[in-house]
């Protein structure tokens, strides 16, 4: 086992690789910009090194600084954590080539189901169902019209090399294909440096349902279960929970079953999640995230199983300590709370005054922030995220419901006044949502 280990990021997912190395005997170097010196994660390891300037190109973008850190302390393994290099082979690459040991999935791995096109067609070989759409990239907007008239409107158009709702254009008419397809190429070209798009049959009223699944070098792959994302602000996660409350067990086999073959068929290492939409009884593969996941935290609460501690033993060549088919225990759901504008999504950076989290039977807050913490303009705006577990649905959102009213952050503005407004609703309560109902909420209709 590593004696040692860089964490490659910073905020709560820093804080949260920390606790799982300092648990299995594993001492810790944090990285951290200049603005960042005074950070939960900086204070918590046991060495730190800073690799720059406050702009993440600049510091936690910066490979050659992020591999002299792990020179000077002696590392002997890196953890991406996610965002940032969590998904970048060139990086992976560079960390084995060096004689460390990366914390993450094969680069090869981290570069096929980085590019969604690749993604989709490897899912389509091994036996795991789309949505219907082209065939590869489009050269030009003469080709995605043909698409379009032959799958019907609505399509969408998506980058093939990124995510997070960038370079992708919903179009509701034929005529309209042109235009969108100018506009996502353009869009995903700013983005990504990649302007190549395709174009999919947009589904109406879909779920967003991922598995989570963890494998080894010994021929392991374990499949964790599904979460529901479905609750998102354009394309970004707000809310998760497990199991998803709307599938059969039937479903939920058949879902897993689709992980598992994928899995298989690629010879996956570490840690990955497999999304899905679901919409009218069936499952469609969109992407393949190979790094942890913000909401990972949901899945442990209850399975019991630290996903992050199974990481680093993976990445160290040992056998899972866990069993291939995992039968979860209750019910549990995450908030992701971010330094917003909880109408406007306006960032609101600036000084915590006072900070109280919730605690409680079932109720945990991964985070990096305390009294008197700063929060940073220059980067991503969420500061913690509220996970709650108990013994099944109804348990679980009373939990919530009490957690989010416990939760105190003075001094800058969180969007916890629209999660406890959403915990409140009744589509919410009875589990009746899909991926376009947290938008028409936050616009002032009702969910």
């Amino acid at each position: 086992m590593f004696k040692k280990i860089l964490i490659a990021n910073r905020g709560e997912i820093a804080v949260r690789i920390h606790r799982a190395a300092r648990e299995m005997g594993i001492a810790t170097v944090a990285v951290h910009s200049e603005a960042d010196a005074d950070a939960l994660h900086v204070k918590m390891a046991n060495e730190s090194v800073c690799i720059g300037p406050a702009a993440a190109d600049k510091s936690y973008l910066n490979i050659p600084a992020i591999m002299a850190a792990a020179e000077v302390t002696n590392a002997e393994a890196i953890h991406p954590g996610y965002g940032f290099l969590s998904e970048n082979a060139k990086f992976a690459n560079i960390i084995k080539e060096l004689g460390f040991s990366f914390v993450g999935p094969a680069p090869e791995h981290i570069d096929m189901m980085g590019d969604k096109v690749q993604a989709l067609e490897f899912a389509k070989k091994a036996g795991v169902p789309t949505i219907p759409g082209s065939d590869g990239t489009l050269e030009n907007a003469e080709q995605a019209i043909k698409v379009a008239e032959r799958i019907g409107c609505p399509v969408l158009i998506k980058a093939a090399g990124g995510g997070g709702g960038r370079g992708m254009k919903v179009v509701q008419d034929i005529a309209e294909v042109s235009t969108a397809f100018d506009l996502a190429t353009n869009e995903a070209q700013a983005a990504f440096s990649d302007g190549r798009v395709y174009v999919e049959k947009y589904l109406e009223k879909p779920r967003h349902v991922e598995v989570q699944v963890l494998c080894d070098s010994h021929g392991t792959i374990a499949v964790l279960g599904e979460r529901d994302c479905s609750l998102q602000r354009r394309h970004q996660k707000l809310v998760e929970e497990t199991p998803c409350p709307i599938l059969t067990e039937e479903e939920r086999r058949t879902i897993g079953d689709y992980a598992r073959k994928l899995c298989e068929k690629l010879g996956y290492l570490g840690a990955g999640t497999l999304e899905f939409l679901y919409e009218d009884g069936r499952f469609y593969f969109i992407e393949m995230n190979t790094r942890l996941q913000v909401e990972h935290p949901i899945t442990e609460m209850v399975t019991g199983i630290d996903l992050v501690r199974e990481q680093i033993r993976v990445a160290a060549g040992e056998k899972l300590d866990i069993t291939e088919n995992i039968q979860p225990r209750g019910h549990a759901i995450e908030c992701r709370i971010t330094a917003e504008d909880s109408e406007k999504f306006i960032p609101s950076p600036g000084t915590i005054t006072e900070y109280f989290p919730p605690g409680g039977l079932g109720v945990r807050v991964d985070g990096s922030i305390y009294s008197g913490y700063t929060v940073s303009p220059h980067y991503d705006p969420m500061i913690a995220k509220l996970i709650v577990h108990g013994a099944d649905r109804k348990e679980t959102l009373a939990r919530l419901k009490r957690a989010l009213e416990e939760f105190l952050v003075e001094g800058i503005q969180t969007t916890l006044p629209l999660h406890r407004r959403i915990a409140a609703t009744r589509a919410f309560t009875e589990g009746k949502y899909d991926i376009h109902s947290l938008e028409r909420f936050v616009d002032g209709e009702a969910m």
